[in-house]
């Protein structure tokens, strides 16, 4: 099989109807990131809003992965970081494809945080985090609207998957 028959076939299989509403997933969560990260940016830099006793919206540029995590200075690893979120992405996008209906639209649910993400990341070279998730003083990992989409479909995999698991054995 030659690399033209190849795409053509991943060209047919992405654009069947099916696929389309998980494409249209991705997009809608995209679009709900970008949109809440470019109303942040505009109106909260270098101030932080006091939403109520428990969240606090306050714009913090996070170099690093989820939740601040591997935050870097140097180019190389940030680098190296985003070629790895690109490829966790493409092999996400490989299992929506491949998978039953409940992964897929879970894994649609985390690609299109993850997109949300990386565009920041190729953009701005860091990502917007902004919920500042708090109770008195104690202060959890700031964090954006495609943060919540990825833990969400991650959480709902690890249950989804262990209920399949247990079922199973």
């Amino acid at each position: 099989m030659n690399l033209l028959n190849v795409t053509k076939k991943i060209k047919n299989n992405i654009f069947k109807t099916v696929n389309i509403f998980y494409i249209t997933i991705i997009l809608i969560v995209f679009f709900l990131d970008r949109y809440s990260k470019s109303k942040i940016i505009a109106k909260f830099n270098d101030k932080q809003y006091y939403f109520n006793d428990y969240i606090n919206f306050d714009l913090v540029w996070n170099s690093g992965i989820g939740f601040g995590l591997l935050s870097t200075f140097s180019p190389l690893i940030y680098g190296i970081i985003t070629v790895f979120i690109s490829l966790v992405i493409f092999f996400l996008v490989y299992l929506v494809f491949c998978s039953e209906f409940k992964f897929k639209l879970i894994f649609s649910i985390i690609i299109g945080g993850a997109i949300g993400n990386l565009y920041d990341r190729i953009v701005f070279k860091a990502v917007p985090d902004f919920i500042d998730f708090h109770y008195q003083n104690f202060h959890w990992f700031t964090f954006n609207l495609a943060d919540i989409f990825i833990s969400i479909g991650v959480i709902t995999y690890i249950f989804v998957d262990s209920i399949k698991y247990k079922k199973n054995v």
